[in-house]
């Protein structure tokens, strides 16, 4: 069985004696030897055949072994190059170092120092390969846990995306024809935010927190919030209190998503002039996310059916909330958030026309407090 070779070795020297010297000591020792005699030639060798160590004369024709070290390291800079030079050529040899040369050795040379200088560079050769191998490892390594965390991620996301909705969709279906108004009100959101230049994180979360702006509706008495008639005073009091009790639901989370959501709860039906509830807030101090839900809730419910009125056309609904209508006032709405709802209005009108799936079970039923 033949021995495996200790390292591959590309000697170049233009001298033909000590070239068959050299790589005969060499091959003696179990080294694998290729030679070059013209050091023009050695980079299409290089090319051709893999080498672990380059021992070049200096002093040669046409190219210098200092100028063929620097195109090695050029081309190949992790492949150690060892120069033999004459003792009187020492200066030469020394620069060389300065510029990256591994090694230099005196001709005549020891066949022991050859030997030695040979060792240390097949070693730094194999160091130098074991780290690359080793960060490529780790890359390989990080990007897959990358990877795995990203997916990981991402399923939690769509996880608790899909809870949100079945959560929230439990309170639609107690005063709605259908829970697509959830998700039309996160779409909507979106759009409304996007308009506004509100940073994308926002509006990823917005998308979603939105979606539990009635979730406290869970709480309302069904004989309160499913009732046809008008409502009394006190029972118009009680269904409000929906923005309180889906606060409160989702109060006190270090999620801020849950946050947020409790925020939307809470403020979805304040008006920009003080008129809406249940604080009365006014302008500025209204959360922006409750500013935006507002908006988005008032259009669906606009053009959705409802036992007390029917859908209104796009237009219509585009006209309330823009002109008013008595019941619904342009100064109900944060004038930004307005603005943005005229230039995405378009996107609305898509929205509501292709989300009008409808779940296997629906009820008829009236949606107060809107």
């Amino acid at each position: 069985m033949e021995q495996e070779k200790k390292g591959v070795i590309l000697i170049v020297d233009d001298d033909p004696l000590v070239l068959s010297a050299t790589a005969a000591l060499l091959d003696g020792q179990g080294y694998s030897v290729a030679t070059c005699n013209d050091p023009r030639n050695a980079i299409n060798t290089m090319q051709i055949e893999l080498f672990d160590i380059v021992l070049s004369d200096i002093k040669m024709p046409h190219i210098t072994g200092v100028e063929l070290l620097g195109m090695i390291h050029k081309l190949y800079p992790a492949i150690p190059v060892i120069l033999m030079t004459a003792e009187a050529e020492l200066d030469s040899a020394i620069d060389a170092i300065r510029e990256g040369a591994f090694d230099f050795i005196i001709k005549p040379y020891r066949g022991e120092y050859l030997f030695i200088t040979i060792e240390k560079a097949l070693r730094y050769k194999r160091t130098i390969e074991l780290e690359k191998n080793y960060k490529t490892l780790l890359e390989e390594l990080v990007n897959e846990r990358t990877r795995k965390l990203n997916d990981a991620l991402k399923a939690l996301k769509e996880s608790s995306l899909e809870t949100i909705r079945r959560l929230t969709t439990v309170a639609e279906y107690r005063d709605t024809d259908t829970g697509v108004h959830i998700a039309r009100i996160g779409f909507y959101s979106q759009k409304i935010a996007e308009a506004m230049n509100i940073p994308q994180d926002f509006v990823e979360a917005i998308g979603q927190t939105s979606m539990m702006h009635d979730i406290g509706k869970i709480g309302i008495p069904d004989e309160i919030l499913l009732k046809t008639g008008s409502l009394t005073a006190k029972e118009f009091e009680i269904i409000k209190s929906h923005t309180t009790i889906g606060y409160k639901m989702l109060a006190g989370s270090s999620h801020p998503n849950i946050q947020m959501a409790a925020c939307i709860a809470l403020y979805h039906h304040e008006k920009w002039n003080g008129g809406g509830y249940p604080k009365g807030l006014k302008g500025e101090k209204i959360p922006i996310e409750g500013r935006i839900v507002m908006i988005c809730d008032v259009y669906d419910a606009l053009m959705s059916k409802r036992p007390y009125k029917p859908p209104l056309e796009h237009k219509q609904a585009y006209e309330i909330i823009t002109k008013g209508d008595g019941r619904t006032l342009p100064d109900d709405f944060d004038p930004k958030v307005m603005r943005a709802f005229k230039e995405v209005a378009p996107a609305f009108e898509e929205i509501f026309s292709t989300h009008q799936d409808i779940p296997s079970f629906t009820q008829k039923k009236n949606n107060k407090g809107e």
